[in-house]
């Protein structure tokens, strides 16, 4: 059992964000803990003839199947969107004691000759981590991280919206099921897996991620902010095949185009994002988009600069009675 004491400084300093670095290090588990018959099975199936490389094998080293996963290597987001870019410059800005600290950490766990090499030389550490980082990034994140920040913006707008309802109490009953809230503290039905405890007085962050699935994962201990990682709502849909409903009874009520928005639309979109997978022109896109929210087809919502569409449940109903019988339309 893993046990967060809060102030009440520290409840007031509760926030989310989401960090595609976070992905990218906890799918390094997923390859060896997930199946092919396994949520993201799809994904798996993907990536595994392209995934082998040199930059593979040293993050194997450094996040194996189960336990300890060196802190530094997902930093805490110092807002609730950051780019991978961002993430990667701060872990490449880590103080080496504290690379030096907690690779020898995970050697006592986990021994294995690369963790030897990198904690001789932390300097060299960081351009090695970073590197491989960055390659394995751009082979299998990076080419769904669009979905997939789709999902994690979908799931931070219902989070603050449990929060805005039910005050913090109903935000953790519907967290996860192995987190609980009590008074001035949270549980979670977890082992710890490293030294220390995280410190009160820092807040705490919670954080959406992909790849944590089915588990929440430890929280990160002292000098790091205390952090919660979660599997965010609706993940089932993310490795979905997009819907082709250019021949469907909706194609034939509202048009191909306006049929094949609503059938993308299983995610929160922008516009740029829609017209892109459509290969349709923004402005003829927003005028589909306005036509569909004023038949309440879709709605809309902002995160940040952005504008995200999404189906209503009156898009689900029509889509799924579209559908041949025997399938169903996920619940935006």
């Amino acid at each position: 059992m893993i046990t967060i004491r809060l102030t009440a400084d520290d409840v007031s300093r509760i926030r989310f964000a989401f960090s595609p670095v976070w992905e990218t290090v906890t799918s390094v588990r997923a390859l060896s803990n997930s199946t092919s018959g396994s949520v993201h099975g799809p994904w798996l199936r993907k990536v595994r003839p392209i995934v082998a490389g040199d930059d593979l094998t040293l993050l194997r080293a450094l996040i194996p199947p189960i336990g300890y996963i060196p802190d530094f290597i997902t930093p805490a987001p110092p807002r609730r969107s950051t780019s991978f870019e961002s993430g990667l410059a701060a872990v490449a800005a880590t103080p080496h004691h504290l690379v030096v600290d907690e690779l020898s950490k995970l050697q006592l766990d986990h021994p294995h000759p690369l963790l030897a090499e990198l904690i001789a030389d932390p300097r060299k550490a960081l351009d090695r981590i970073t590197a491989a980082l960055d390659s394995y990034w751009h082979r299998t994140i990076e080419p769904d991280w669009r979905r997939m920040r789709a999902l994690l913006q979908e799931d931070l707008a219902f989070r603050l919206d449990e929060l805005a309802a039910g005050g913090v109490d109903r935000l953790f009953r519907n967290l996860h099921p192995s987190v609980r809230f009590s008074g001035d503290r949270i549980e979670i039905e977890r082992p710890y897996c490293c030294d220390g405890v995280p410190l009160p007085g820092q807040g705490l962050l919670l954080v959406p991620c992909v790849f944590t699935w089915p588990a929440a994962l430890p929280v990160t201990a002292a000098p790091h902010v205390p952090t919660i990682t979660y599997p965010p709502r609706g993940l089932g849909r993310l490795w979905e095949s997009q819907q082709d409903v250019s021949e469907s009874p909706l194609a034939e009520l509202v048009g191909r185009t306006r049929a094949a928005i609503v059938g993308h639309l299983d995610l929160p979109m922008s516009t740029t994002h829609l017209a892109h997978q459509l290969g349709v022109s923004a402005p003829t896109l927003s005028v589909h988009l306005s036509i569909l929210r004023n038949a309440g087809v879709v709605d809309s919502r902002r995160d940040g600069r952005a504008v995200l569409y999404h189906r209503t449940s009156l898009g689900n109903h029509l889509l799924a009675a579209s559908q041949p019988a025997g399938l169903e339309t996920a619940s935006a």
